[in-house]
């Protein structure tokens, strides 16, 4: 049963087929040798303007590119770790040619082409500690990719880190996607990302084979019988079974936590003073993480489709279950403006029940498509969903009803589904959704039964009749896990920070615009700067609206915070 994730879907140049499953991930890029961060270029502080907070400690106000130990930087957790050996603190990373996209990865959109000038991608690996207690043992290696700051493009500020979302998503893989996008942003900063570890080439998890995977996201994820429920939880108990007897010594360091601590060894081995950082999606309840455990090092941050941190994962379901039916709205409301071009008709309530009726349709009788595999209930309401992430694919959801409803085919809803569960075309599975489980289910302590989802579930229903029940089931994805969960709630209080940008959209469908408010509360007083877009899809920055860029680009490049408040319409 997939988990709907919060991750920025990414773009393919390939033909339509294609560009379903490259949503999800696209493929990291060649590269050629580059200089060794720690060995000197010069660049700026990075300091903010004068609305800028000012720096937590001494030692963050000096003006050096030199980069603090993360043994000793200061941090606001209430549990600190043994300091860091030198044999990573002092590590360089070997830059080199970045290898083919790998099947953990997400193979499918090919290698990225050379960036403007020439310059290519450069792949290295950062050793980690395993365990953070136990700093001296076992280590594991985080993939990172970069593209070095181009000439030309005024002071160098230092890198900025990247993180895609998820929890799951390969930023080796989603980075050189976009980088287009984040062009003008090379002119001050090198662009990095990385496979948080658990994810791609950084000890990626897949807990079942690819046939079990294809049975595993085919069957029922909305049971409406007893034998039904059964089912789906001793599917949930083997999947966990795979999980840990493929990774069970990796299984509880994969926290939400650790990875934050793991950007900070990124920061100080890539000689930044500061962390600049662009979270989307997860990737900013990880920076909310990050900001917690290390507020004086943070920098030129930004918070893209913001997850609500004050959420347990009833709550965020049921949210996350009122945005995408929110999403389908206004995608029905877009197709009934289209007159008979509508797959589902002129009037939005017919055509959202037009589709409730497909789904009961679908769950007595999938149909068949152009691979021979079938469009199960399941995968029908996850290629619906996939569809929602971006207004770019609704024309694509409009093809894919056509062909269920009147052609009784579902090949194009299932390319959609195969792209939110990270189905590459040849039929193997990248880690997306093993990795998305197996770090949700090691931060999160909450664990739910069948009389819990009964009881939910009229709530999920009502607030989505299409979405509303594999949302609540859905919840049952740690049943049996083999680890116990962190935390209620993730901290991502963060006092002395330096001003954090927060972009929310109003018809997110993945991460609901209210999120943004709560991640600014718990951020604390003066930290959390708020910007809202009136648009759709999931994040704003790559809708490529002129008023978001030139707000985020202002803050990133020149240290300009935005007003509190702004709207980009």
């Amino acid at each position: 049963m997939p988990a709907l994730r919060s991750v920025r879907p990414t773009r393919s140049a390939r033909a339509v087929a294609a560009l379903a499953a490259a949503l999800v991930l696209a493929a990291a890029g060649t590269a050629g040798c580059g200089d060794d961060p720690d060995r000197g270029q010069k660049q700026d502080t990075g300091k903010t303007g004068s609305t800028s907070r000012p720096p937590a400690s001494k030692s963050a106000s000096k003006k050096t590119s030199r980069s603090t130990p993360p043994s000793t930087s200061r941090s606001a957790s209430p549990r600190r770790s043994p300091a860091l050996p030198d044999a990573l603190t002092r590590q360089r990373p070997a830059w080199s040619r970045c290898p083919a996209p790998n099947a953990a990865q997400g193979e499918d959109a090919g290698s990225p082409t050379p960036l403007p000038g020439g310059a290519r991608w450069e792949c290295a690996k950062l050793k980690v500690p395993l365990d953070y207690d136990k700093p001296q043992g076992k280590t594991i290696g985080v993939e990172m990719i970069r593209a070095k700051a181009r000439k030309g493009g005024g002071k160098r500020i230092g890198s900025l880190v990247f993180n895609f979302g998820g929890p799951g998503g390969s930023g080796v893989a989603t980075l050189p996607s976009f980088a287009d996008d984040y062009a003008r942003l090379r002119g001050r900063y090198d662009l990095v990302s990385f496979d948080p570890r658990g994810v791609g080439r950084s000890e990626g998890v897949n807990c079942l084979s690819d046939k079990k995977l294809d049975a595993y996201f085919a069957a029922d994820s909305t049971p409406d019988t007893k034998n039904e429920e059964k089912g789906l939880f001793a599917r949930q108990g083997s999947f966990a079974d795979g999980c840990e007897k493929k990774a069970a010594d990796r299984l509880p360091h994969l926290t939400t936590e650790n990875t934050a601590r793991d950007m900070d060894l990124m920061r100080h081995v890539l000689g930044d003073r500061k962390l600049h950082y662009f979270g989307i999606s997860y990737g900013t309840e990880l920076g909310g993480v990050y900001a917690h455990l290390y507020p004086d090092k943070v920098g030129r941050a930004v918070f893209d489709a913001v997850v609500d941190p004050t959420s347990s994962p009833v709550r965020g379901a049921l949210s996350q279950t009122g945005g995408f039916q929110l999403a389908l709205d206004n995608y029905l409301k877009d197709c009934a403006s289209r007159g008979g071009s509508c797959p589902v008709g002129e009037d939005p309530e017919e055509g959202k029940q037009q589709i409730s009726e497909l789904l009961t349709q679908l769950d007595a009788e999938p149909l068949p498509t152009d691979s021979g595999r079938k469009l199960t209930e399941s995968l029908a309401q996850g290629g619906i969903a996939q569809s929602l992430y971006s207004k770019d694919m609704w024309e694509m959801l409009s093809q894919g009803l056509e062909e269920a409803m009147t052609d009784r085919n579902g090949t194009t809803l299932l390319m959609l589904a195969d792209a939110l569960n990270g189905r590459n075309q040849n039929g193997t599975y990248s880690t997306l959704q093993s990795s998305l489980t197996a770090i949700s289910c090691a931060d999160a302590k909450q664990r739910y039964t069948a009389d819990d989802i009964r009881s939910r579930l009229p709530d999920f229903t009502h607030a989505s009749p299409v979405f509303g029940p594999m949302s609540a089931w859905g919840l049952v994805q740690c049943h049996d896990w083999p680890v116990k969960g962190q935390w209620k709630a993730p901290t991502v209080g963060a006092q002395g920070s330096d001003p954090i940008l927060l972009v929310g959209t109003t018809g997110d469908p993945a991460t609901p615009y209210g999120g943004t408010r709560n991640m600014k509360k718990q951020l604390g007083e003066g930290v959390g700067v708020e910007l809202t877009y009136r648009g759709e899809g999931h994040g704003a920055y790559d809708s490529k609206d002129k008023c978001v860029r030139a707000r985020v680009d202002g803050y990133l490049l020149n240290g300009k915070v935005p007003a509190d408040g702004s709207t980009c319409a």
